[in-house]
């Protein structure tokens, strides 16, 4: 381990070079949080951005850090990167720091801002963003209500004092959304066509076919879902396009824990037009081995996995341009509302929705949704 500066208050940091750090920077939100809401990332995702395997690397390293008190103990922790298709998507050159995490000690968060803004100083770099791992389309930023309410897998768990430290340092909210859940879906009465209002002559007069996902087949699918979501998201202000190893890397052990009915798309005249991938809510079990999947885990939750069908996530839903604005979404939500309530799901969870796309979330007010977790990214200026 190399440190590579001391702060005031005898904090010190030092970039992560050994395994034993590395386990400690694993470990620093599970001491900081509450088990029953923190949702950690797998580790085997931590260990692979750290080591430099997969896609990301292309972009240069993604630099792991942790900030230590004085008696050595690891109080804070961040990573540091940068990726080119974000810069030009917002047209400036971003430092991107992600998985970040302090105590309520204010010089720990001041710290970590130091160091990434001496890295983007260093590099030439105009703006701090974040918190992202590694992307807005991947995992990352900061709730702002909802404290009270758990996280879940591909969102994010902060305690309260997170927003207010950020934007006591200068940082401003960018794209500011919320995650929503939608709870007792097999409520009796709820009357899903009337819901979900679709014609089914359009079925047949629009060559309208509804496909779903295939454990056996998955890799076979994610091309046509690729070209769909890069399609669907490339007018939202954060979406950079995902390659194909990129949707590889971020979706690899997704086969065994897929419901093949939850995952579905649309297809008008044989094209792809339409998608929604949800995901059995695996976020408790996560939290419970600290999210460390390792072989003997991943059996034990393939063996106990029915337990966790009774919650789902959202993960993402899209329209390509040239079909929005024609009921495709409201035709796979319907269909989907049904699919969870055959399969004896009782809540759904969805990822983050910026506060203006009020057309993604009318899907959930109609499931009887409500909002979960404000949600926002922060940045700021490299200052001189």
């Amino acid at each position: 381990m190399t440190s590579s500066s001391t702060r005031a208050g005898g904090l010190t940091v030092e970039r992560v070079t050994t395994r034993s750090a590395f386990a400690e920077f694993c470990a620093v939100p599970l001491r900081l949080h509450p088990r029953d809401r923190y949702v950690p990332p797998i580790r085997r995702v931590l260990a692979d951005l750290w080591r430099g395997r997969g896609p990301h690397s292309r972009y240069g390293p993604v630099e792991f850090h942790l900030v230590r008190d004085a008696d050595g103990r690891a109080v804070g922790r961040t990573c540091l990167h940068a990726n080119p298709k974000f810069d030009e998507k917002l047209g400036a050159r971003h430092q991107l720091y992600g998985l970040t995490e302090f105590t309520e000690d204010p010089e720990v968060a001041a710290t970590l801002v130091h160091l990434a803004e001496e890295r983007a100083r260093a590099a030439g770099r105009e703006a701090l963003f974040g918190p992202v791992a590694l992307l807005p389309n991947q995992t990352g930023g900061v709730i702002t209500s909802g404290f009270e309410s758990r996280g879940f897998v591909d969102s994010a768990w902060n305690p309260a004092y997170y927003p207010s430290f950020y934007e006591s340092l200068g940082f401003t909210r960018r794209f500011e959304a919320a995650t929503w859940i939608c709870e007792d879906l097999g409520r009796q009465g709820v009357d899903v066509d009337a819901v979900f209002r679709f014609d089914d002559a359009r079925m047949r007069d629009e060559s309208l076919v509804i496909r779903h996902g295939s454990r056996k087949h998955l890799a076979e699918q994610l091309p046509v879902l690729r070209t769909m979501l890069n399609a669907s998201f490339a007018q939202l202000g954060y979406y950079t396009p995902i390659d194909a190893d990129e949707l590889r890397a971020q979706t690899d052990g997704l086969a065994y824990l897929l419901d093949e009915s939850l995952l579905m798309w649309l297809e008008r005249a044989g094209e792809p037009v339409a998608f929604v991938l949800v995901v059995p809510d695996i976020s408790e079990f996560l939290a419970k081995i600290g999210g460390d999947l390792r072989l003997v885990n991943q059996v034990r939750l393939l063996a106990t996995r029915r337990r966790y069908r009774r919650e789902a996530v959202l993960i993402i839903k899209g329209t390509v341009p040239e079909a929005q604005g024609r009921g495709y979404l409201t035709l796979l939500a319907r269909e989907l509302y049904r699919n969870l309530r055959v399969g004896g799901y009782t809540a759904l969870r969805s990822t983050w929705v910026e506060d203006d796309n009020a057309g993604s979330a009318a899907q959930y007010v109609r499931m009887g949704g409500r909002v979960l977790h404000g949600h926002t990214f922060y940045g700021r200026e490299v200052r001189a």
